[in-house]
């Protein structure tokens, strides 16, 4: 077998660790090159893949590198809209390469999202409350973008949703149309809660991330093995496993200026 040497970009915080450690593990990959905020992108060379856990401001760098170097890059990187993947998807195309956009490495959340999405049309309201430690540097999370947008591609014939006093801004930042809400606190990982309510009823989904490490590594598996030969541009774990959930496409908007698994719980809940 082949070898596929990775270049792990923010490979020293907490996301790049879980993913060395499972690279590490896993037959047929190698790191051959750690970078962290005083790197050169150059270290980039000679990498067959390149795996980036940075933060929002680095990772449209980290991608356009790989890009330009016709290398392949997995980004688990927070902060890609649709909007912002539509900045590069051109790119990609030109160049021949792939790019796969992983907003949550949790099946267990990807699965919660797709609920979400296929719940959409029936309620006339819904909003995100996503919750994270207080280190993490963006808000609202990606998965919570991810969410928002499977939610309108579900609506698109439907409408946007309902969301009375938009204007203020303790409702919320709005995602195509849904007000998500985001907490940093200590004390948690990671916990998405999408709400969806009608005349006499809501419909609770939430998940909760426990711990890490268990939860992400067979979803950091799943998109190792489908960046390694991917073309063009991929977005979600969603795309890359069948969870028996249908997950409305979503389109790319005009490009905008840049701006079971264990270790976790997965629930739907009426009340």
């Amino acid at each position: 077998m082949t070898t596929t040497r990775v270049a792990l970009v923010g490979g020293t915080g907490k996301l790049g660790g879980i993913i060395r450690a499972v690279i590490d593990e896993t037959e047929g990959f190698e790191v051959v090159a750690v970078l962290g905020s005083a790197s050169s992108l150059d270290e980039l060379d000679g990498a067959d893949l390149v795996v980036d856990a940075s933060t929002p401001a680095v990772s449209i760098d980290v991608v356009r590198a790989a890009i330009e170097r016709g290398i392949n890059v997995l980004v688990g990187t927070s902060g890609w809209s649709s909007q912002r993947i539509a900045l590069v998807r051109p790119l990609v195309d030109a160049a021949g390469t792939g790019a796969v956009f992983i907003p949550n490495f949790s099946l267990g959340s990807v699965i919660g999202s797709a609920l979400a999405a296929a719940s959409a049309s029936f309620f006339p309201s819904i909003e995100i409350v996503e919750t994270h430690r207080e280190t993490k540097v963006d808000s609202p999370s990606g998965t919570a973008v991810r969410t928002a947008e499977l939610i309108a591609g579900a609506r698109a014939e439907v409408g946007p949703v309902e969301s009375p006093h938009a204007d203020q801004r303790a409702r919320g930042q709005q995602v195509s149309s849904i007000p998500i809400h985001s907490l940093r606190r200590p004390g948690v990982v990671a916990k998405q809660e999408t709400i969806l309510s009608g005349p006499g009823e809501s419909l609770t989904i939430v998940h909760d991330t426990i711990d890490p490490a268990l939860a992400y590594a067979p979803g950091i598996r799943v998109a190792l093995a489908a960046a390694r030969d991917a073309r063009g541009v991929t977005v979600g774990l969603d795309s890359l496993i069948d969870i028996g959930v249908r997950v409305p496409a979503t389109r790319d908007p005009r490009p905008a200026p840049e701006g079971g698994v264990p270790g976790q719980v997965a629930r739907a809940t009426g009340a």
